[in-house]
């Protein structure tokens, strides 16, 4: 584990996790793997498919903040009326699928996942049911704090491109409602400017969740060792800091798995062929779904810099610009 002189576990959690993930997020946005996925090289079963690993991450998440709900660490950021992702997964891969939400479960594409679990769905997942299970449910935190906060940064973007593509009811949210969250106080759709004060309210409730607790940031070891220059230390990430630099790791390989997938001839024949997505152009799936990597990937710049001030305005409009700008070229 390299150490991180240079932090200093007296900042704010939030702030904290900024700087140290910087380093983990970088290494999965520049990977083989991202690179092939913004491609666009993918089937719409591919999309359902990582749909569906996402829903059993989040199952198992929102099952662990649930019955922790009450820990004075997590307690802060709960909110499941605001930020549950589950459901909407559910009901969208159902939409997708133009099956009933109470079968999808059943269908083909779901029983060759269930049957041939991708590594990095399985260690993701039981990560997490570790956490719950134990006696110290803080890092799940940090499993709030990458996917709630990625989701919030870019994924709205794309509700329109997806609108159009999969030829969905935009404004009833129709296959689309994993991209859609409410406002803090009431049950309007939430806005851009809503889903950032959503953000600040977040990182206030992990802020104040954690508090001056060292120890769940991250607390310093002494290490003595003949290859350390006398009296240096190392540092041991615990808890949510070094947990927040995982739930990257985890997040790249769930990226990497969706090219990870048994035949799909069979499965192919039991999915609805959307009308602008028929066999004869690849075209308009295959820009949706490069926008849909380049965005997921995008996420983790969002979360990791952050909104906040003046600084932050001038990258929310980068961000906008960039969006544009790839919008544009893969169309």
């Amino acid at each position: 584990m390299s150490s991180s002189p240079t932090l200093d576990l007296t900042q704010p959690l939030s702030e904290i996790l900024r700087l140290s993930t910087k380093e983990a997020h970088d290494g999965i946005a520049f990977s083989p793997a991202a690179a092939k996925l913004s491609n666009g090289e993918l089937l719409k079963e591919e999309y359902v498919r990582f749909l569906m690993m996402l829903w059993h991450v989040y199952a198992a998440l929102e099952e662990g903040l649930e019955r922790h709900a009450t820990h004075p660490v997590l307690e802060p950021t709960y909110n499941p009326t605001l930020l549950k992702r589950a459901p909407s997964l559910s009901s969208d891969i159902a939409q997708l699928l133009q099956v009933s939400e109470s079968t999808w479960e059943s269908h083909p594409l779901h029983q060759s996942l269930i049957n041939s679990p991708p590594q990095a769905m399985s260690a993701y997942v039981e990560r997490i049911h570790a956490i719950s299970n134990s006696g110290d449910p803080t890092p799940l935190v940090a499993h709030a704090y990458v996917r709630y906060l990625g989701d919030l940064s870019g994924g709205q973007t794309i509700r329109h491109s997806l609108a159009k593509a999969y030829n969905l009811d935009e404004a009833a949210s129709e296959g689309l409602s994993f991209y859609a969250f409410k406002e803090l106080s009431s049950s309007k759709p939430a806005s851009l400017g809503e889903m950032k004060r959503i953000k600040d309210w977040f990182r206030n409730g992990m802020n104040e969740g954690a508090g001056d607790n060292v120890a769940v940031k991250g607390i310093w070891v002494s290490w003595p060792s003949s290859h350390m220059v006398p009296g240096s230390h190392m540092l041991f990430l615990a808890a949510i800091v070094q947990e927040a630099r995982d739930v990257f790791h985890y997040n790249g390989d769930l990226f990497g798995a969706i090219l990870e997938h048994p035949d799909l001839d069979q499965v192919q024949k039991e999915l609805p062929v959307s009308p602008k997505a028929h066999h004869g152009s690849r075209f308009a799936v295959s820009s949706v779904l490069a926008v849909i990597t380049a965005v997921s990937v995008a996420h983790f710049f969002l979360v990791v810099g952050g909104f906040s001030g003046p600084r932050g305005f001038a990258k929310f409009a980068a961000a906008e610009q960039w969006f544009t700008s790839f919008w544009g070229a893969t169309m």
